[in-house]
């Protein structure tokens, strides 16, 4: 699947954190599986896939000690797709989970 996106590119709300983890996703009538997260923002991730979901279909992402957080599929590219949170992380999360 390549990128997909309708009309002009949307600029982002948070600048992104150079960040490799591991977390677990879920899709929705999908067993959770553990992959690899990128540029994490408090609004958001990169995530690479094992089976790709559609652009628009709701995960779960679960970093270690935190509750899973819903998100939305917004790209994909090959394995590796964006992922924008239901809601943002609080500020003092996102840094432990930065820093």
């Amino acid at each position: 699947m390549g990128i997909e996106a309708s009309g002009p590119p949307v600029p982002r709300r948070a600048d992104r954190v150079a960040l490799v983890a591991e977390v677990g996703v879920r899709r929705a009538g999908v067993k959770p599986f553990r992959v690899r997260a990128f540029d994490l923002s408090p609004a958001g991730c990169k995530i690479e896939f094992i089976e790709v979901p559609s652009v628009g279909e709701r995960v779960w992402v679960k970093f270690d000690a935190l509750e899973a957080l819903e998100g939305t599929v917004r790209w994909t590219e090959g394995h590796v797709g964006g992922v924008q949170f239901e809601r943002s992380l609080y500020e003092p999360v996102f840094r432990r989970l930065v820093g």
